[in-house]
């Protein structure tokens, strides 16, 4: 059974889910999603002899939401990551992330490769630094209208989901996954006054992957509202400058990488090239990037079986 306590890391509480023994494994969520988006995860792994960690990660959940948005570059998130490795009394772990999580896990991967046994990225490939601040680029590029700099309007996305959070994450979830139709420029924003959302399908019914009490679950874990989950968008350039010495650099430890054909992250500008080169980019990773037809963005939770069997066999793999 999965157990959940809180646990301190770095200054804050973190909440997290857990279940089994064995090697640790951390699974980190994306947005707009909290520990829940792993739920069939848990019982697989943990069958496999793993001790299975999900957090929620910081601005999510249960666990703390600190006001300082500067509090969420990446050097905070993989030091949550690292410290609550060692919190839970273990000095390696393996690290496996979906959404916002993976680039967590691969940066994790990338300045710790001492605590990383291997790393396994969802939906994002790994984040390889580009000449320019991401922000700025995207927002030359398509004119304001790219989803993160909408998130970086100040206050704008955080009131859009806060108006009616169950219907917001219902429609997204729904409209990113393998089960829409879709539409021509997920990522883009065609009238920034009615918000992201507006272009997107609230659908009469729910895939059959997402049941009421999952959205029950994930809408409870927004009663502190959007803003600390936002926070992670608005350091997106910030980002970029701390992680200005491993420019160039590659994760060396043994890697899995995993996406849905229909995911909206694959036809982000720059990402089916970054895909084709992963074995290039990648020097350790273990098997070409696994395509998941007719999967969208929420691989883990749209495709259990074939997830958890391509985790089950690559950490079994490297346990030995």
């Amino acid at each position: 059974m999965v157990e959940h306590r809180m646990i301190d890391v770095n200054g804050i509480r973190l909440h997290i889910a857990e279940e089994g023994e064995g090697p640790l494994v951390v699974l980190l969520h994306g947005f707009p999603e909290s520990w829940h988006s792993w739920r069939h995860q848990f019982g697989p792994l943990a069958a496999a002899g793993f001790r299975v960690v999900a957090p929620d990660q910081r601005g999510y959940g249960r666990s703390d939401h600190p006001e300082d948005v500067a509090a969420y570059s990446i050097l905070h998130l993989v030091g949550d990551v690292i410290g609550l490795i060692h919190a839970l009394g273990e000095r390696e772990a393996f690290v496996v992330g979906h959404d916002w999580g993976a680039p967590v896990a691969w940066h994790t991967a990338l300045l710790r490769p001492d605590v990383v046994r291997g790393v396994a990225g969802l939906s994002v490939p790994p984040p390889f630094r580009g000449d320019r601040p991401p922000l700025a680029a995207m927002e030359e590029r398509f004119g304001g209208r790219f989803y993160w700099n909408y998130f970086n309007r100040p206050g704008v996305a955080d009131a859009e989901f806060a108006r009616d959070p169950r219907t917001a994450l219902r429609t997204l979830l729904y409209s990113g996954s393998g089960d829409s139709p879709g539409r021509p420029d997920p990522a883009l924003v065609s009238d920034p006054a009615r918000g992201w959302l507006a272009d997107m399908t609230d659908p009469e019914e729910l895939p059959a992957w997402l049941t009421e009490e999952d959205l029950d679950e994930l809408t409870a874990n927004y009663a502190k509202g959007f803003t600390g989950a936002l926070n992670w968008y608005r350091n997106l350039d910030r980002n970029w400058e701390l992680t200005a010495a491993w420019q160039d650099a590659v994760i060396s430890v043994p890697a899995l990488y995993m996406y849905g054909d229909r995911d909206l992250v694959a036809s982000f500008p720059g990402t089916p090239e970054l895909i084709a080169r992963l074995p290039e980019l990648l020097p350790d990773l273990r098997r070409a990037p696994i395509e998941l037809p007719g999967c969208g963005h929420w691989t883990q939770q749209e495709r259990p079986a074939e997830v958890n069997a391509a985790l089950v066999d690559f950490l079994t793999e490297l346990r030995g």
